[in-house]
């Protein structure tokens, strides 16, 4: 079985968006998984990962709004985890069912932790990509640096091209891969000519508030019951070795894998990384 587009309306602050998603549905009706991408990502990331989970799981990849084929918000500031959890929370409903897993990359790890975390949650597995309870705040400072620059591009050569360098910590993709990431990347560019990157710059607003500071999640993690697999790149300055070990003497049973390599993040299209992460979830 193959990949299908479906959507549907959450409701904001400001009246109603559209959530769009790829669906896997799976011969076996087995249990649902939902992947959710990072920042400036989008869910087509997860093709590889969910169609070699097919077999086995339905799976769920959305854009979150403001990225790829989802709606643009309205107001910028509305591009905030509250948003983001209530548009999940809608999706969940959506697929129908008490439970799913989760798979997060980034900033879907850090939805899925905050969802994971909530009475009465709906997650049964958490798989929390290069993203953990504490994050340095240099860190943050580094993708505040190309986040909403919204640079033009001659052609989609040229849009990949900039996603490999910027994006350079993925690890080693192959040309395909890369090639994939950058063409579910572009938009036209609305004023005619050249690609633009497939979200909207106003994401960056809120994103790039409070950077002063470390963020720290610690009571979040802690509140999590569900088994948490952490994943980490071996050079990821988004979630340190220290970080890491911390999360496993405390908060959920959580087990640690660390990925030679690769930085932030870990972009689960290679059969290695797919492998830990089907294991887990077949568990």
């Amino acid at each position: 079985m193959s990949m299908i587009e479906n959507s549907y309306l959450s409701l904001g602050a400001h009246g109603f968006h559209r959530i769009v998603y790829s669906e896997w549905k799976s011969a076996a009706g087995g249990r649902t998984v939902v992947c959710v991408h990072g920042l400036t990502r989008n869910g087509r990331d997860f093709d590889a990962l969910a169609a070699a989970l097919q077999a086995d799981f339905r799976v769920a990849c959305p854009d979150l709004p403001g990225r790829g084929r989802s709606n643009w918000l309205p107001v910028p500031a509305e591009y905030r985890p509250p948003v983001y959890m209530a548009d999940m929370a809608s999706l969940i409903a959506r697929l129908g069912g008490d439970e799913v897993d989760w798979v997060g990359t980034s900033l879907g790890g850090l939805l899925g932790m905050m969802l994971a975390a909530q009475p009465n949650s709906p997650i049964r597995r958490l798989v929390v990509n290069d993203i953990g309870a504490f994050i340095a705040k240099d860190a943050l400072q580094r993708i505040s640096g190309y986040v909403g620059t919204d640079p033009l591009f001659a052609d989609l050569d040229a849009l990949e091209g900039y996603l490999r360098e910027v994006h350079a910590p993925f690890g080693p993709l192959t040309d395909a891969q890369w090639r994939h990431l950058a063409s579910h990347s572009a938009r036209p560019d609305p004023a005619g000519g050249g690609l633009r990157l497939h979200y909207d710059p106003g994401l960056a607003a809120p994103f790039k508030e409070g950077f002063d500071n470390d963020v720290e999640l610690w009571p979040v993690w802690d509140a999590i019951t569900c088994p948490v697999l952490v994943l980490r790149g071996q050079n990821s300055d988004i979630l340190s070795h220290e970080t890491a070990q911390t999360m496993l003497t405390r908060g959920p049973e959580a087990e640690l894998v660390e990925l030679p390599g690769i930085g932030h993040a870990p972009m689960l299209m290679d059969a290695l990384q797919i492998d830990i992460v089907r294991a887990f979830l077949l568990r």
